[in-house]
């Protein structure tokens, strides 16, 4: 069973953060989602102030359990991918994925987290809600951008949040799991 890794932090875009989750699960796959909070009792107030429980916390992620992992996804919203971009943890998680080629995952205001910490260089191709990263050569604009040779898979905002969560399934389960969540889900 494939597994993903989802950190979750205040201001984060609930939407980005649960249509993810709830469509990889849809697709049998793991999602473990982990709180930036020490205590995985403490809720997470999320952009539209929804309030959400992590699976875990992100400080019981011990290195060794990292391998178990076939990719991270960083939801989006500005105040959430900023502490995203502010936790140690965050960047030697992600340092570990990119040095193990192992997918990784960021929507709107998140590709600005990889793009801050080198994952992202100038002139790769990615996309993410306008406005929220810097001025870079490799923007598209598209609504979901996938770079296969960096194992990078990236989306513009909340609106494109259903069709990255099925492109990501697609990639880590194949079209016909993607078809069949995609059918059951009444997507005009």
């Amino acid at each position: 069973m494939k597994k993903v890794l989802v950190p979750m932090a205040n201001g984060m875009e609930e939407m980005e953060a649960i249509i993810i989750v709830d469509v990889l699960r849809r697709g049998g796959v793991q999602v473990v989602s982990a709180s930036l909070h020490d205590d995985v009792a403490t809720p997470i107030h999320a952009s539209r102030n929804t309030i959400h429980l992590a699976d875990t916390t992100l400080s019981k992620l011990l290195p060794e359990y990292w391998k178990e992992f076939d990719m991270i996804f960083l939801p989006g919203g500005n105040e959430g991918a900023n502490a995203l971009e502010r936790s140690a943890s965050i960047k030697k998680i992600l340092n570990y994925f990119q040095e193990k080629n192992q997918w990784i995952g960021a929507i709107c205001a998140a590709p600005r987290v990889l793009l801050n910490h080198g994952i992202l260089q100038e002139g790769d191709l990615y996309t993410a809600y306008p406005g929220a990263t810097p001025e870079n050569s490799g923007y598209t604009g598209q609504s979901v951008q996938k770079n296969d040779s960096l194992k990078i898979i990236t989306g513009k905002g909340p609106g494109a949040a259903f069709a990255f969560a099925l492109e990501i399934l697609e990639i880590l389960e194949g079209d016909k799991v993607r078809n069949q969540v995609q059918s059951g889900l009444q997507l005009a």
